[in-house]
């Protein structure tokens, strides 16, 4: 009878911690609240002008019916390209007006901004600052966590140093709406949390 007394204990406490989790374990990281802040009060503003919204919408229209082996065609080229420092598709991409503007945007930011892209409803490149690993986002978290499941929430990704310039970044991506509040694509900021 003891001995049950001791288990019964057990589980009630093991299930009072999952209902109730201890605060600290589910804390989130200092940075989120400053990454998420910065997003809300600068990123979402840069986001939301005619400029962004149009080229995604253009884009949608061009690729309204592209099927998931185009788009995986699409960014096995777009990676061979930049393996082999042939870049054609980049070049094209990075000469776009929108990609200008989100460069500036980029350089203006005194360092917090790494990388700004937007997307399409599929999660191909609309727009980039900088040369991207990868032209499809649709089978990574950044587009799995916010357009795919209807999320209007920021998906903040974990922090990892980078080890060319030793800052701590972290990615931030959220849900493009346009004008008649309709999900239309995904903009996604690599932030530099040090220099926030």
């Amino acid at each position: 009878m003891a001995r049950w007394g001791y288990r019964g204990a057990g589980a009630i406490v093991g299930l009072a911690t999952c209902l109730f989790p201890l605060t600290r374990a589910c804390a989130e990281p200092a940075y989120v609240p400053l990454v998420r802040d910065y997003v809300e009060q600068r990123i979402r503003q840069m986001v939301e002008t005619p400029l962004v919204l149009n080229a995604i919408a253009e884009q949608n229209a061009k690729f309204g019916d592209v099927s998931e082996m185009d788009m995986r065609v699409l960014d096995e080229t777009y990676r061979s390209e930049v393996i082999q420092d042939q870049l054609h598709m980049v070049k094209l991409l990075l000469d776009k007006t929108v990609s200008h503007y989100l460069k500036e945007k980029q350089d203006a930011s005194q360092g917090a901004i790494v990388e700004f892209f937007v997307t399409d409803s599929h999660g191909l490149n609309v727009g980039q600052s900088t040369v991207t690993a990868d032209y499809w986002q649709g089978d990574e978290e950044k587009y799995l966590k916010t357009f795919a499941n209807g999320s209007r929430e920021i998906f903040i990704d974990r922090a990892e140093r980078n080890e060319s310039t030793q800052m701590l970044e972290t990615q931030a991506s959220f849900v493009v709406m346009d004008a008649q509040d309709k999900p239309i694509g995904v903009a996604t900021v690599t932030i530099a949390i040090d220099a926030l």
